[in-house]
């Protein structure tokens, strides 16, 4: 099967660690991923509604917090509605948690970055993580 018959998108920060284990993952399973860098590029309202529906997720539940201006922005109250989240994570990408990635099986929030693998139809035998940690199938 091609990467043309299954498309692997990874929408990837790379100044992270499990984003980065995951694009490295991908392809030693033998994938060539389509690689988005989101605080490049940015969201629009229906790219991450659409993402979010797909992880039948919301906008809570992707909510970075950790090296974002979430606290600053009220952004961790319980009371934040999901569209005040959506207006600053489109604003504000970095508050979008990593990695996202979508493919015909489906689409996750690959953290652990191990969770990538239940959207891939094939996996290498082994795989050695940034910090040396083996992971094995």
């Amino acid at each position: 099967m091609s990467d043309q018959d299954f498309p692997v998108t990874i929408f990837h920060n790379p100044k992270c660690g499990t984003s980065r284990n995951v694009v490295a993952m991908v392809r030693a399973a033998g994938y060539e991923p389509r690689v988005i860098e989101y605080l490049q590029t940015g969201w629009t309202a229906q790219a991450l509604k659409d993402l979010l529906a797909e992880m039948g997720k919301r906008p809570a539940d992707v909510l970075r917090s950790k090296g974002t201006p979430a606290e600053d922005l009220g952004l961790l109250k319980d009371a934040v509605s999901d569209d005040a989240l959506l207006a600053a994570m489109i604003e504000h990408p970095i508050l979008v948690e990593r990695p996202i990635v979508r493919t015909p099986k489906g689409t996750v929030l690959a953290r652990p970055s191990e969770a990538v693998f239940d959207v891939l139809e094939r996996r290498p035998e082994r795989f050695t993580k940034e910090d040396g940690e083996v992971v094995r199938f």
